[in-house]
């Protein structure tokens, strides 16, 4: 194997072709822009109580009101909230669970939830469905709460 270096003097480097347009008649007219039509869409508002409405967004928030007295987390974020359904004239029901059917909160928080839920203003009444499956775990969880909780 040879330890020399070999230089190489270069006046010019020769240009690459450029890129040409065929300019046939079948291509002289533009065809219609595809975005064009979805750009001048205006956003479709959410009802109410779907996902993104004001009395949906209204009763997650009042879950992230609340915590659960052992874990420095709220409800929502800490995963244990399944479900929100608001219907249009205002019925609440939250689907949710507990850490574990042990939890010292277990005949306290659903109550709580409910009274909550109901003093959103716009629900006329609310509902708590406590269930056990599929259990609860910590993938649940929201990245927020995990932060929180040092797990990330």
């Amino acid at each position: 194997m040879s330890d020399r270096i070999e230089i190489e003097e270069v006046n010019a480097v020769e240009q690459p072709p450029r890129a040409r347009v065929d300019a046939s008649e079948e291509r002289s007219e533009r065809k219609r822009d595809y975005l064009e039509g979805f750009l001048s869409q205006k956003p479709q508002v959410a009802a109410a109580g779907e996902p993104g409405g004001d009395l949906y967004e209204a009763v997650v928030a009042a879950l992230k009101d609340i915590y659960d007295p052992e874990i420095p987390v709220n409800i929502y974020d800490l995963g244990l909230i399944y479900g929100v359904d608001v219907t249009a004239d205002g019925h609440a029901v939250v689907t949710m669970t507990l850490t574990t059917p042990h939890c010292p909160v277990a005949e306290t928080m659903p109550t709580e939830v409910e009274l909550r839920v109901g003093a959103v203003p716009g629900i006329g009444s609310s509902e708590v469905n406590l269930v056990w499956e599929p259990a609860w775990d910590p993938a649940k969880m929201s990245d927020d709460a995990k932060l929180e909780l040092g797990m990330l």
